[in-house]
């Protein structure tokens, strides 16, 4: 049986519905494709794209920082299927100060620069480039290809866990319904640190891998959290916030650089 789990790992396998050890190009190529890494963090395969980033006018909730605007992204990427986890956490870097206990647990009480720190510990571990996603990375991922207020379903409740149904807490990652490219929690439960400064205004025109700002003090946070209302969860929806702070409903998830 040892040995025909070693055939089956280099062969790459589908095995419990995640792509384990693959040689093949076109496996890896597939939007949502999964590969696990060594903290049992689970990355589905993102590709390169365009999108119409931020909401139109018309839109429930919208705020003025929210311009809709054309965007392109030239890089696919993998991107964690859930927030990390306090288990992935704490086997990265050794501590655990969130506010809900609990392994399988988003991890929260996060400043941007640990989060940074995180994914240079885990790049370091692997040999992986591991970051932050920026905004558009983020906003791209979290509608896969939805163009409304929401991904998935479009069903807030069957897609977050937020201030009407989370009963004040956070809860297990993956337990509400992923979008399209199978990832989950990207609305609800902790929001999601980003890479990029946060700025107000939007460019009008059409953008190529934007990174955000050059300058600023806040970082921009997406995804809203359990203890946010509908308006904060949209697709488009943006916070900020400044990067040292350590809120019990902020998180993040990673993403990992692939070459092709």
């Amino acid at each position: 049986m040892r040995r025909l789990q070693q055939v089956l790992l280099v062969a790459g396998v589908v095995l419990g519905g995640v792509i384990v050890g693959c040689k093949t190009e076109k496996a890896n190529t597939e939007p949502g494709n999964v590969v696990v890494n060594s903290v049992g963090m689970k990355l589905a395969y993102v590709p390169a794209g365009e999108f119409e980033m931020g909401s139109p006018i018309d839109q429930k909730g919208r705020a003025e920082d929210e311009l809709r605007h054309r965007v392109r992204l030239t890089r696919a990427f993998r991107i964690g299927v859930t927030e990390v986890t306090q288990g992935q956490w704490e086997a990265v870097m050794g501590y655990n100060r969130s506010n809900f206990k609990g392994a399988d647990l988003p991890v929260e009480k996060i400043s941007w620069r640990e989060a940074v720190a995180f994914c240079k510990k885990l790049s370091k571990d692997e040999g992986k480039r591991y970051r932050l996603p920026t905004e558009a990375e983020w906003e791209y991922a979290c509608r896969a290809g939805a163009t409304g207020a929401f991904g998935g379903t479009g069903d807030i409740d069957e897609m977050a866990w937020y201030a009407d149904n989370s009963d004040e807490k956070s809860h297990r990652v993956g337990t509400k319904a992923a979008n399209a490219w199978g990832l989950s929690d990207m609305h609800g439960n902790v929001a999601e640190w980003c890479s990029d400064r946060y700025g107000a205004d939007y460019p009008e025109g059409e953008v190529v891998d934007p990174g955000g700002p050059g300058e600023g003090t806040y970082r921009v946070v997406r995804g809203g959290s359990w203890s946010h209302f509908v308006r904060a969860c949209r697709c488009a929806a943006r916070s900020s916030v400044p990067e040292s702070y350590q809120l019990r409903q902020t998180g993040f998830r990673v993403v990992m650089e692939v070459s092709e």
